[in-house]
């Protein structure tokens, strides 16, 4: 089953709607963001009459803010916040069905490398990004130079890259995942239009990594601001990086705890 990302970018449903209510301060042109990032991100896949105001609050209460339903200078903020492209849920969550790799050893190939970073810089970022989720799992993964041989390819692109999932450009969606399965699951890109780097400036390649490849391994988004697997970006310290209880229950309910 393939599943996209923010982190993680489906196309956008232009359903029809009321307009949406607002507190009188937001322009057409952010009315009309607000409703492609509801229908992205808040859309349920079982009750497609959702109303705008419902998607609104749904999403005001994942992020913990005032649920009022209007779409308010607060609200915008936050939608703008630079993110993952995968729809919200709540606590840690795994894809539907569950799907998991069938094996403790995963392999990658990164198809092609940033001219943000040094290729070394990269590989190096990937690596313990992976690592934070081989930590406490039995899962193990291997960098391979032939494309046939990896379960996940790392790319990074601009824009449209193939897979109908196309980036937006600076900010916004920073990249998106599959969850695990056969040709693109587990795949994971990074838009090539943001700055990538391996400190606090601009948006660090290993704590999205990180997140992407929870993404690949077959956990959703999570609730919890402190976990790794919450939908939008904040940097923290990556020296000694761990990961929050959240992820650690969320990661282990697929695969296991670690064999000492």
């Amino acid at each position: 089953m393939i599943h996209c990302l923010v982190l993680f970018s489906l196309c956008y449903g232009a359903l029809a709607m009321p307009t949406p209510e607002s507190n009188g301060d937001i322009s057409s042109t952010d009315q009309d963001f607000a409703q492609e990032y509801l229908n992205h991100f808040y859309s349920s896949t079982t009750n497609e009459k959702e109303s705008f105001t419902e998607k609104l609050e749904a999403m005001q209460k994942f992020f913990s803010m005032k649920v009022t339903g209007k779409l308010d200078t607060a609200t915008m903020n936050m939608m703008k916040t630079p993110r993952c492209g995968m729809p919200d849920v709540a606590e840690f969550s795994t894809f539907s069905g569950r799907p998991r790799w069938q094996k403790t050893s995963i392999t990658y190939r990164i198809l092609n490398y940033t001219p943000d970073l040094p290729a070394s810089v990269v590989d190096d970022s990937i690596q313990r990004a992976f690592n934070v989720w081989s930590q406490v799992t039995p899962l193990r993964f291997n960098k391979v130079n032939n494309r046939e041989d990896a379960d996940i390819l790392i790319q990074f692109s601009a824009r449209g890259h193939g897979d109908q999932n196309a980036f937006d450009g600076p900010n916004g969606v920073l990249a998106h995942a599959y969850g695990p399965g056969a040709q693109i699951g587990g795949d994971a890109h990074f838009d090539e239009d943001e700055r990538w780097t391996n400190n606090r400036a601009g948006f660090n390649l290993f704590l999205v990594a990180a997140h992407e490849f929870g993404h690949s391994l077959g956990l959703d988004h999570s609730a919890d601001r402190q976990a790794l697997m919450f939908s939008t970006y904040r940097y923290v310290e990556t020296n000694n990086f761990r990961l929050s209880q959240d992820d650690i229950n969320g990661i282990q309910s697929l695969y296991g705890r670690r064999r000492q």
